[in-house]
């Protein structure tokens, strides 16, 4: 059994293509056959994982044909050659989006893999199948607290956001907070902007950060507001959906605080995060000012958040999505999946 896997054609790195780079280098590493398949000469390789170029693709019905939910196009090669197709869903808003008018996913001789529960709940939902989870992992030996920001009282904290995760609602959410703390005569929160950093430069961010503002939606199983998680912050925002793989709520409803209404399952931590519904801003709005009195305060409350965002972070590393991806595939080379 050889397992390929689709790279689309994106010429920088983006979230949903990092974890594609782990898969593919967990199985080599874990002795399994892999080949990462580029569509384009431009596209970022994982390191020491052998490349198929596109051309060169002759699939068999032995072989797993991995392909992100974006790129239906791509499925091609797999369903003329009968091969073993996997659709890794890491997006659920993408998994309808992208067919071609006319096309179903149940005319299509697929099997689907998704990033978390909440992505494998809407999948189900919209093609009647069901389909294993295999979440991402976080580096935790780059994303670390830093230890200062948990001591004493913070008057005026530090917020971290991405400007491409919904510009413009974001700007709103922060012109409130600040509206607002400017009434209470407090002075401005400092604010910075996580855009066109490595990832070394994230993790610095992050960890000299108190609060981190996620308004990404939708979302698969967002990585920015887990790291944020795993580097010490008061994660507030949107979940987009996915993130409720791992958020629970803290926030007290009567501010704002959201609760989905699709089944989530079991965890072993609670209150983890300062949730509100997509686009809410004067929620949002809420949820900063709640984090900033926490740490204006020392409250009680930040002790039992961090220990939750430690249990949270503790069950997504590299090494726990390692582990998964070793169990899934002795499945799938046993043949009991895909």
């Amino acid at each position: 059994m050889r397992t390929y896997i689709f790279l689309p054609p994106l010429k920088s790195m983006t979230g949903g293509v990092a974890v594609l780079h782990q898969v593919a280098r967990h199985l080599h590493s874990g002795g399994f056959e892999v080949h990462v398949v580029p569509r384009e000469a431009a596209t970022p390789l994982p390191d020491g994982v052998p490349v198929c170029q596109w051309q060169d693709l002759a699939l068999t019905q032995d072989d797993v044909w991995m392909v992100p939910e974006g790129w239906v196009n791509a499925l091609m090669p797999g369903l003329q050659a009968k091969a073993r197709n996997v659709v890794y869903v890491q997006n659920w808003s993408y998994l309808l989006s992208a067919l071609p008018e006319g096309v179903h996913w149940p005319q299509l001789d697929v099997s689907f893999l998704n990033v978390s529960e909440p992505v494998a709940w809407f999948t189900q939902q919209v093609t009647g199948r069901s389909g294993p989870v295999l979440r991402p992992g976080i580096d935790t030996t780059l994303f670390t607290p830093n230890e200062g920001n948990e001591a004493g009282i913070t008057p005026v904290p530090t917020i971290a956001w991405m400007p491409r995760k919904n510009k413009a609602l974001a700007v709103r959410i922060r012109e409130t907070f600040e509206a607002r703390r400017a009434l209470l005569g407090k002075q401005p929160a400092r604010w910075v902007e996580i855009h066109g950093m490595s990832p070394q430069q994230v993790a610095e961010a992050l960890r000299n950060a108190h609060i981190f503002l996620a308004t990404g939606f939708p979302e698969g199983c967002p990585l920015p507001p887990l790291e944020a998680l795993a580097s010490g912050c008061i994660v507030t925002g949107f979940s987009g959906m996915g993130g409720w793989d791992y958020m629970r709520q803290a926030m007290p409803a009567e501010l704002g605080g959201h609760a989905p209404w699709w089944p989530q399952r079991e965890v072993p931590w609670q209150g983890n995060s300062l949730v509100v519904a997509d686009a809410d801003v004067p929620a949002a709005a809420n949820a900063l000012e709640l984090a900033a009195a926490w740490l204006e305060t020392g409250s009680p409350e930040l002790a039992a958040l961090r220990k939750n965002s430690a249990a949270t972070v503790a069950e997504y590393t590299v090494e726990k999505q390692r582990g998964a991806v070793m169990a899934l595939w002795r499945e799938v080379e046993r043949g009991t999946i895909f």
